[in-house]
C-alpha cells in the first residue's frame, strides 16, 4: 500500500500533484462561503426593496412628529386704529336727487264680455267681385249712371318661366377623346413657343432655384385657353411665369369627340434650367 495521506475533500482529490496556488484551486476553497454570503445579501436587498415604502411613511411619520413638536405659538398684536378727530366735520351728505316728473297715462280698459244681443255687428269688407266695375274709396258713396273708372282691375299677366340654365360642360380627359387637341405647328413648336417666350424670374436666379412646374388647362371648343392652374410649383416666381406664358399661348386646334369639338383637360409640365 502506499503511504501518501487520502485527501480531505475533493478539491484536494482533484487538485493533487498539481499547482494549489493557481486561482482555481483558492476559488473552489471559498465557493461555499461565497454561495452563503451571497444568498444572504440577496435575501436582505429583496427585503430592503419590498419594506421601503414602509420604512419612508414611518420615518415621514417622525419627521413630522419632530416638526409638529417644535411649532410654538406666537401672540400678534395688532396696533390699534388712529383716534378720531372729534373737530374734523363730518362728511356732507349725498346730494338728493328729485325723481322723473309724471307722464300722462291712459287707462286700460279691461274687454268686457257681453251677450250675442248686444254686439253690434261690424259690416264686412266687400267682395272681390264686387269691386270689378268700383273704385275703392274711404266710404260708400253711389256713382251716377254710366259712369266709369280708371282703375284696372285686371290681374297682370304672370311674369314668363326663366330660361333653362345649360349646364356647364365638363372638360374631358386627353385619354377619352378622340382627336386630341393640339398646338399650332404641332408639339415642337409649343416648346419652342414656351423657351422663346419664358423669362427667367430674377429671384428665382439668384436663390438657384430650378426644376419643373406642373400646369393644368383647359382648351375650350374654340381652341381658346381656360382655367390655367399649378398642379405642382417650385416657388421663386417660376409659378407665375409659367402661368403667364401658357395664358398668353395662340389658339390651340381644339380636341374632338365623333367629329364634334369638345373641352379637353391638358398637363404640360414646364422646365426651368439654369445655365452654367
Amino acid at each position: 500500500m502506499s503511504n501518501q495521506p487520502i485527501a480531505n475533500n475533493i478539491d484536494d482529490l482533484v487538485f493533487e500533484n498539481r499547482n494549489k496556488a493557481y486561482g482555481a484551486y483558492v476559488l473552489r476553497q471559498k465557493y461555499g462561503k461565497n454561495m452563503t454570503r451571497g444568498t444572504v445579501i440577496g435575501i436582505s436587498l429583496f427585503l430592503l426593496l419590498m419594506l421601503s415604502p414602509t420604512i419612508y411613511a414611518w420615518y415621514k411619520g417622525i419627521i413630522a412628529k419632530g416638526n409638529a413638536d417644535k411649532e410654538e405659538m406666537i401672540e400678534v398684536t395688532l396696533t390699534e386704529p388712529p383716534p378720531m378727530d372729534p373737530t374734523k366735520p363730518p362728511p356732507p351728505p349725498p346730494p338728493k336727487v328729485d325723481p322723473p316728473p309724471l307722464r300722462d297715462q291712459i287707462k286700460f280698459v279691461q274687454p268686457v264680455v257681453k251677450k250675442d244681443e248686444e254686439v253690434v255687428e261690424e259690416v264686412p269688407p266687400p267682395d272681390v267681385s264686387q269691386l270689378k266695375d268700383k273704385d275703392p274709396g274711404k266710404e260708400d258713396r253711389k256713382g251716377e249712371e254710366g259712369g266709369k273708372t280708371d282703375v284696372d282691375f285686371t290681374p297682370p299677366p304672370p311674369p314668363p318661366p326663366p330660361p333653362p340654365v345649360e349646364k356647364e360642360e365638363e372638360p374631358m380627359n386627353m385619354a377619352s377623346v378622340q382627336q386630341k387637341p393640339e398646338f399650332p405647328d404641332g408639339e415642337a413648336a409649343l416648346f419652342r413657343y414656351l423657351s422663346e417666350n419664358i423669362k427667367y424670374p430674377a429671384i428665382a436666379r439668384e436663390n438657384g432655384i430650378k426644376g419643373k412646374v406642373i400646369l393644368s388647362f383647359v382648351v375650350s371648343k374654340s381652341g381658346s385657353i381656360e382655367d390655367v392652374q399649378v398642379i405642382r410649383g417650385i416657388g421663386g416666381g417660376c409659378d407665375q411665369e409659367a402661368v403667364r406664358v401658357v395664358k398668353g399661348m395662340p389658339r390651340w386646334s381644339p380636341g374632338k369627340m365623333n367629329g364634334k369639338a369638345v373641352k379637353v383637360k391638358y398637363t404640360l409640365p414646364v422646365n426651368f434650367t439654369l445655365q452654367d
